[in-house]
């Protein structure tokens, strides 16, 4: 389940100082400023888990869910997402890790994907948009462009036609990994593997450059992103990450990555959960809070450290019950975040990281994926609570005096423009060869 993977996100979060800061209001003038601009060029945002969301507590019912009205259980709805002046939204079609070793991955993948199109075939606001075309129609007609990029390239489960089928329900960008490194392709946040990716990931690579589909290197290791940096002849894009340089949690981008992402014409969308975001000092990092607490408890537990390098290989009764000792952990840890909670950042934490992106490589690389996971408040910086707050984002960038063409690149015109030279070299690849026939060894 996606809320495992949560609990990870606030592990690594506690990872920094205690200290807790608030984010006021902005300044009215600073806020209508965004808001007009907001109204020229809305929000296109990389990442929303309403998908998952719902399904888990809805089941997936769209009439239980009833998001025409303000949901406060789930990170999406009509009147935050027109609060929050989006055009265009990616859903989220998240498959968790635990469907690596339990099988089912693509059958959890069709569910999410299906829950895409049954939402925007039941509200009239929202209309499912293929290309970048679509995006800007849809928008100019009042609508919400809804999109689908697939969280977890283990989904596919090593099959080329069901990548292409994907494609063909609409998926539009695919998540090389999640929190583990799977069959062709390391993660992160995880024991590496491969190296990176493995022939038949670079394969995956090709074929989505040849489909029109974008690789998305959020939750994948440097070398897997530095390999598909090599492959590719497309844009490639960050759904959901930040700056490893403002804070060192492994999920965020290194400068030398980013500098690629540039060069490759490709787009960093950053996020606004509470572990990416703040500035991570180092004394805390290595010797304070989580860690300690957790080597304390293992220690009152009589419980080693985890034999993490042989998780992938030996599914034996040792190892099961060494997972069982860390799902103890695991709780205890989370009920001592809650007394000693990490900080969350705040919308000038986020903008520091869109700071440092644009001084490093420019303001082309940059755009928005906030990756809302449940109905936001203490899991997201402070002042970016709910999607209803981007243009609280968007004032920050005014006061900062960013002009009014690049707060508009930030909205969303960089994600256009990227995914417009996507569609060309998929375009250009149809015509050189056919779809691959490669087959996983």
């Amino acid at each position: 389940m996606k809320k495992i993977s949560v609990l990870l996100v606030n592990l690594f979060a506690a990872s920094l100082t205690n200290a807790q800061n608030c984010w006021p209001p902005p300044d009215p003038e600073h806020l209508n400023k965004a808001e007009a601009l907001l109204a020229e060029v809305p929000i296109i945002d990389g990442h929303n888990d309403l998908p998952n969301a719902a399904i888990q507590l809805f089941g997936g019912d769209l009439e239980r869910a009833d998001l025409s009205r303000i949901q406060s259980e789930l990170p999406a709805d009509l009147p935050r997402l027109r609060q929050g002046r989006v055009g265009a939204q990616f859903w989220a079609a998240f498959v968790d890790v635990s469907f690596i070793q339990s099988g089912g991955a693509l059958r959890q993948g069709l569910l999410q994907i299906d829950f895409v199109h049954r939402l925007v075939g039941h509200y009239p606001e929202l209309e499912l948009a293929r290309t970048a075309n679509d995006i800007e129609r849809i928008q100019s007609e009042g609508k919400i462009a809804s999109m689908i990029g697939v969280e977890g390239g283990h989904a596919i489960e090593n099959s080329l036609s069901a990548l292409r089928m994907f494609h063909a329900l609409g998926v539009r960008y695919m998540t090389l990994t999640h929190f583990e490194t799977h069959d062709w392709a390391d993660s992160a946040t995880d024991f590496p593997r491969h190296g990176g990716l493995t022939e038949f990931g670079e394969e995956v690579v090709r074929e989505m450059n040849r489909m029109g589909m974008f690789v998305d290197l959020s939750h994948v290791s440097p070398e897997t992103m530095d390999d598909a940096f090599r492959i590719t002849r497309a844009p490639v894009i960050f759904s959901h990450s930040n700056a490893l340089a403002i804070n060192a949690h492994a999920r965020n981008v290194p400068d030398k990555m980013l500098k690629r992402t540039a060069n490759n014409g490709g787009v960093v969308m950053l996020n606004f959960v509470a572990g990416y975001v703040p500035p991570t000092p180092s004394a805390w990092r290595m010797e304070q809070g989580r860690p300690a607490e957790q080597r304390r408890l293992r220690a009152r537990q009589g419980i080693d450290e985890p034999s993490w390098s042989n998780r992938r290989f030996d599914m034996g009764e040792k190892l099961r019950r060494e997972l069982d000792e860390e799902d103890v952990i695991a709780e205890r840890m989370e009920a001592w975040l809650q007394e000693n909670p990490p900080p969350r950042g705040t919308v000038g934490d986020v903008v520091d990281h869109i700071d440092h992106i644009r001084s490093l490589v420019g303001i082309d690389s940059i755009g928005i994926g906030s990756d809302f996971y449940d109905p936001g408040g203490s899991s997201m910086a402070s002042g970016l609570e709910n999607l209803s707050k981007f243009p609280v984002l968007i004032a920050e960038l005014v006061k900062r005096g960013y002009s009014d063409e690049d707060i508009k690149k930030i909205a969303g015109r960089n994600l256009l423009r990227a995914m417009r030279k996507m569609e060309r070299v998929a375009k250009e690849l149809q015509a050189e060869r056919s779809p691959s026939v490669r087959q996983y060894q």
